[in-house]
This record gives C-alpha cells, structure tokens and sequence, in this order.
C-alpha cells in the first residue's frame, strides 16, 4: 500500500526544512505502507523551487511539479490529485498548521472503510478573535449558501481514498473549490478532531481579502442563491415602489395637497439604480464563470516536473510546457 502526500508551496522557503524534517520520519514509519510526497510549486517567487529540487534529488520519493506561474492553492490542489498514484492520498498545507503526526490515524480510519477522511479544527493556537470570528462567518456561509453537508472547521486537509480521488479527477471546472467537490460527491467520510498549531514559519498566504475572494468564488461557483438574492431585493423594491405611488396618489385625493418629495425623490433614484447595478453585476460575475469555462483552457501549466515517471497520458486540461525528468 502507498500513501501519497500532497502538498501545495507558495514562498514557503522558511517553512520547507522544517515541513520535510517533521514530514518524512512521520510517513516513513506508518507499519505497511509505502510513501511519496508531491510538492506543487505553485509559482513561488523565493527559494522554494531550488530547495524543492535539491529534495527531489535526495529523495526519489519526492515528486515535484512546479507551474509557469500562480495558479492559486485550489490548481495547485488539483495538480497533486492528478499525479498522485497512492492507495490514499492526503492533501495538506506546507506550514505545519496541519500536523503530520495525525497521518497514522487517518490510515487507521482509511483502513476501516472510509473514502474521506476530514480532520476538524476543535482548538486553534494563536488566532486572533477576528480570525476565529471570520472563519465561522466562512463556514456558515457556505452550509447555508453553497451545500449544508460542508462540515465546519474543516479545510483542505484530508484523506481520501484511490476511488475518491478518480471521482474527483472527473471535475475540471476552472473555477474550483475543493470542499464544494467533496461534498457534491457525499463520499462515506470519517471526522477526526485535532489541535490546530500555529504557523510554523512565515506568513500566511490568505488574508482577509483573499478569503473574501475565495468565499465569493465558492458561492457562485456552487450556488445561483446571489441571483434568487437579488431577484428578491428586485420584488421588494418593485413592492416598495409601489406602495409609495399609493401613499402619494391617498395624499394627493385625500389631503389635496402636492407631496414635497425631492428627498424621497433621490433616495428612490438611488436605492433603484443601487439595486440594477449590484444585479448586474452578479449577472455579470455568473456570465464572466461561464465565459471562462467555454474556452476550456488549462487548469494550470506546468514548467517542471521531478521524479514522475510511469504516467501514460498526461490529465485533461493540462499543459507541461518542459519534457519530464524520469529520475
């Protein structure tokens, strides 16, 4: 039995030693099962690919893929999935948030019949109460607006099984979100609670606004409810509308009298036209997903490759711009 270990790598030269020195006794000693890790250069501007080369080289267990350019961690998720070869394969972070002595116990349960194993954050170390507070807005944003079987506080760090993996490598929609798949899929699935630790070394590379742009992208990617959302707000404002002609043509019969309404007048230009442009731009947002998805280009480009050998067809929607290096 092989397990595969995914792991995507943006600027994480700080934080490589000490992945690989923590990483590698862990899976080296699960009783049974061989091991690879792929490690995806997801376009990093430091030192990370020359270090991921040097390891590539000392340890032909190492496989690396690096892209032409950023990607973004969900591309650099699905190029690990694609060219793991594991019994099970696990998808985690480069920063040791995600701890490597929990891959024993998601084998454990992998063993037991389980297609997705998920760890759940229980405790987080070092998150400030902005951060918590965000991310249980995140979480209930996406049970209640994109798929309810989300589970909370869980990520990208995961287990899944080879047939999870094929059912997963069937999605090749541009604009991903990885936990919206697997729970579409509803894959039998095993919750393991953990400790989160802090970051080990560097910075993290999802600030507010990328996890804003990351939320959006999940909600549209898996749910038309902004559309329905602002039909609503349409209906309303059309009821609004209307109420208010009533009350001046009652005011107009009843009192005679002509109501002064510039103020009334602006704000209702205002909430209008407010309202046209944030549906059309929705609309446009949901047009702009379709528009990408039509030119069927690659999910990510790859530029080099170490250590993968034995792949027959290179995954669909994929571009390798160098030859491979069998090593």
């Amino acid at each position: 039995m092989k397990l595969s270990v995914v792991i995507p790598i943006y600027n994480e030269e700080q934080v490589l030693p000490l992945l690989l020195a923590a990483l590698l006794p862990v899976v080296s000693k699960i009783e049974h099962w061989d091991y690879e890790l792929v490690l995806v250069n997801d376009g990093s501007r430091d030192r990370s690919l020359e270090m991921l080369r040097v390891a590539a080289k000392e340890n032909t267990r190492i496989k690396v893929l690096s892209f032409a350019r950023n990607f973004g961690h969900q591309s650099a998720v699905t190029a690990g999935l694609d060219f793991a070869d594991g019994d099970a394969v696990v998808v985690m972070d480069a920063d040791l948030q995600d701890p490597p002595e929990l891959l024993a116990d998601m084998v454990k349960l992998y063993e037991q019949g389980f297609d997705v194993v998920s760890p759940r954050r229980a405790s987080r170390d070092g998150d400030s109460f902005f951060k918590r507070s965000t991310a249980a807005g995140f979480y209930w944003l996406m049970q209640n607006m994109v798929d309810k079987r989300i589970p909370s506080e869980v990520g990208d760090f995961r287990l899944f099984s080879k047939a999870a993996v094929q059912a997963i490598r069937k999605f090749r929609e541009q604009h991903r979100f990885m936990r919206g798949l697997v729970a579409w899929l509803g894959l039998k699935e095993a919750v393991l609670p953990f400790h989160r630790q802090r970051r080990a070394a560097g910075e993290t590379k999802y600030p507010l606004h990328k996890m804003l742009q990351f939320s959006w992208t999940a909600i549209s990617s898996f749910s038309a409810l902004p559309l329905r959302f602002a039909m609503l707000m349409g209906l309303i404002a059309c009821a609004a509308a209307m109420a208010y002609v009533l009350y001046v043509v009652a005011f107009g019969v009843i009192l005679k009298q002509v109501v002064p309404g510039w103020t009334s007048l602006v704000f209702l230009i205002c909430f209008f036209s407010g309202m046209t442009l944030l549906s059309l731009g929705m609309i446009g947002d949901y047009i702009s997903k379709i528009y990408d998805e039509i030119k069927q280009r690659p999910l990510y480009v790859l530029g080099e490759v170490h250590n993968i050998a034995g792949v027959v067809a290179e995954p669909e929607r994929v571009v390798v711009l160098a030859p491979r290096i069998l090593e």
